[in-house]
């Protein structure tokens, strides 16, 4: 073979070689015009509609089940652009049954999630913004659904990921989903020796006066006489009474706020209006040479 001929083939192997190039990259900026234009008309509907929590749901789902779906077709594509990537697949495909049957195993989890996220979405147990609760373990607003997983943002700041099909099983509080306003229950104990109604009075006083707390009462209950924040006794426990008053905030998380704000604000006042919060008594009783026994 003499220089020339060498030089031919060369020649003809870069040639190829930059074809294959110009067909990746060909394949890789389609991808993503296509991946940037369908996105853009995603959210030019978006910002057309109402822009309410379901609409917001959809669009984020469909903009990250968009960004998936052209990365494996990019990807499909580029395997048959390259001979050698394509006759390796087939033969890999095509051969190797135990590797596919491994790998339908392993993608079983993965379709589990991607149906999941679809009747999330197409139900919508909850949407995007949504105050939720999984189970009785997680709790946070609903920042992100995408194809395989939720996010939830918890009040922590701390972004917690779920599979689609493992939300889809739990059970779903959701705080938001019809109406934001939340009942507080605020309980505190006082000593059998208290004066109770006083006890309850006050109770009531510093809920109505607290400026989160509304009055959910209908034109009926005002007329029967109903309190803005109704205060019972629901327990006589062993040393305390337990008084329970509740109170209706805008939501959530202006309800837990609050909460927390009567429970100082309340214990304060009791301690002005000398109404005892309880402790434990034991009264400790023993014979001449038994050793002694506490009861409560």
């Amino acid at each position: 073979m003499n220089l020339t001929d060498e030089l031919d083939r060369l020649r003809q192997k870069l040639g190829f070689d930059l074809l294959l190039l110009g067909k990746v990259v060909l394949i890789v900026v389609a991808a993503f015009i296509l991946e940037q234009t369908a996105t853009f008309l995603m959210k030019r509907a978006y910002l057309r509609s109402n822009q309410d929590p379901e609409d917001r749901t959809r669009y984020r789902f469909l903009r990250n089940a968009t960004r998936l779906i052209v990365g494996i077709l990019a990807f499909i594509g580029i395997i048959y652009s390259v001979p050698s990537l394509k006759h390796f697949a087939v033969t890999l495909f095509a051969g190797a049954g135990i590797l596919v049957a491994l790998l339908g195993l392993a993608a079983k989890d993965a379709f589990g999630n991607i149906i999941s996220g679809v009747f999330i979405v197409s139900f919508k147990p909850f949407r995007v913004g949504d105050l939720i609760r999984v189970g009785d373990t997680y709790q946070g607003v609903v920042e992100d659904i995408t194809l395989r997983h939720t996010v939830l943002n918890t009040f922590e700041n701390r972004r917690v990921i779920i599979p689609n099909a493992i939300i889809s099983d739990e059970v779903i509080t959701n705080s938001t989903i019809r109406d934001e306003a939340t009942c507080e229950f605020i309980e505190v104990g006082i000593g059998y020796e208290s004066d109770l109604d006083r006890a309850m009075a006050v109770m009531a006083e510093e809920c109505e006066q607290h400026p989160d707390c509304l009055d959910r009462r209908t034109p009926d209950d005002m007329e029967r006489g109903m309190a803005k924040v109704p205060v019972r006794l629901v327990q006589i426990a062993e040393s305390s009474l337990i008084l329970r008053a509740a109170a209706w905030a805008k939501d959530p998380v202006v309800a837990r706020s609050m909460h927390y704000d009567l429970n100082r604000i309340i214990k304060l006042r009791f301690d002005k209006e000398d109404i005892e919060l309880p402790y434990p008594h034991r009264t400790i009783t023993y014979k001449k040479g038994q050793v002694p026994t506490a009861t409560a």
